[in-house]
């Protein structure tokens, strides 16, 4: 009896430390880092990290509603892409003498491209839905398809310039003031980016926890015949969480641009990553039907840390991609292991 008791708990402690692997790896990591570089955990490289996953929390908040439906989205990235193109474009200062649009000679509105980047990623988002909700397409297959339309529109639109593609730079200072900003309360500096950051947050916690979209959603990625037989309308609502994540990616599109002051054709590549492996490793399952706003951007800030810290520490770019890579992998792996528990 009493080997038997030991097993159970030498069992249960194995399976405790293959449930939470992916953590107790990352959290090691970043220990290493702190050790070998303890000005690693300074304020300002803080700040720095919160502002660089701003732009990724959005987009993660946009595909964990997704994979909550047992989806996923591989357009993220070109998405963003697209639609940083065209606020870059449209807020370029009218100083600027290689400008895409010359026509411009008064400095226009910063809601205007705001509003049509948030247009063009709901329409592409949007399309995603369609597929998934009434042909009944994978949302791996449509999201790859969408992708390259993306794409190929982004390479068609910067290369429209005269003189042929090049980067849309030399943006106006106001709205480079508005994304790169900070909210100063006394002598704390709060940039714009993590505020931005927060309200959407805000905004979908609501969403999920709070509205009948948010309920149906959870129903139709924990079982979708039984949320149909419960008369849940299963096209209407999936097109409700597509066409917010839409949303959500046009307003990240907005920001990067800001962010990054120059957009090309490879902006936001490989975006869906990074948003994807945030969701998964703040515990939003693949399976469907799992998943937190909190979870959400937790998953953001640990995926940027590691970032951070492998760039930190001069880690080859390549070997980054390998390291992402396998984090992916592993966390998946886990995921998929939990289900079949479940199962």
């Amino acid at each position: 009896m009493k080997n038997l008791n030991i097993n159970l708990v030498a069992k249960s402690i194995g399976e405790k430390l293959i449930n939470y692997g992916l953590y107790i790896i990352l959290g090691t990591m970043i220990i290493v880092v702190v050790i070998i570089e303890p000005r690693f955990l300074s304020v300002t490289n803080l700040t720095k990290i919160l502002v660089q996953a701003s732009t990724r929390g959005i987009l993660a908040l946009g595909v964990a509603g997704l994979i909550v439906l047992a989806g996923t989205d591989l357009s993220v990235g070109r998405i963003v892409g697209l639609g940083g193109a065209i606020s870059a474009s449209l807020l370029q200062s009218v100083t600027y003498g290689s400008r895409m649009y010359k026509q411009i000679t008064e400095p226009i509105p910063l809601w205007i491209p705001l509003i049509l980047s948030i247009l063009v990623a709901v329409s592409l988002s949007a399309l995603n839905g369609f597929g998934v909700a009434k042909l009944n397409l994978h949302a791996f297959i449509i999201s790859l398809g969408t992708s390259l339309i993306a794409y190929g529109s982004t390479c068609i639109y910067i290369d429209s310039q005269e003189g042929g593609a090049q980067p849309l730079a030399s943006l106006d200072d106001r709205y480079i003031k508005l994304v790169n900003g900070t909210i100063d309360i006394g002598p704390v500096k709060i940039p714009n980016l993590i505020c931005f950051l927060i309200i959407c947050a805000v905004i979908m916690y609501i969403v999920w926890n709070k509205t009948t979209l948010g309920k149906n959603m959870f129903a139709i990625g924990g079982n979708k015949e039984a949320a149909a037989v419960s008369g849940v309308n299963i096209t209407k609502n999936i097109m409700g969480v597509y066409l917010i994540a839409g949303v959500l990616y046009g307003i990240a599109a907005y920001l990067e641009a800001g962010r990054i002051q120059s957009v090309t054709t490879s902006t936001g590549l490989n975006y869906e990553l990074d948003a994807i492996s945030a969701c998964v490793i703040g515990c939003v399952s693949f399976s469907g039907g799992i998943g937190t706003i909190p979870g959400v951007l937790i998953g953001v800030v640990i995926l940027q840390v590691i970032n951070y810290s492998l760039y930190y520490l001069g880690v080859n770019a390549y070997l980054q991609y390998i390291i992402k890579g396998l984090i992916i992998i592993l966390a998946v792996s886990i995921d998929v292991r939990k289900y079949l528990e479940r199962k």
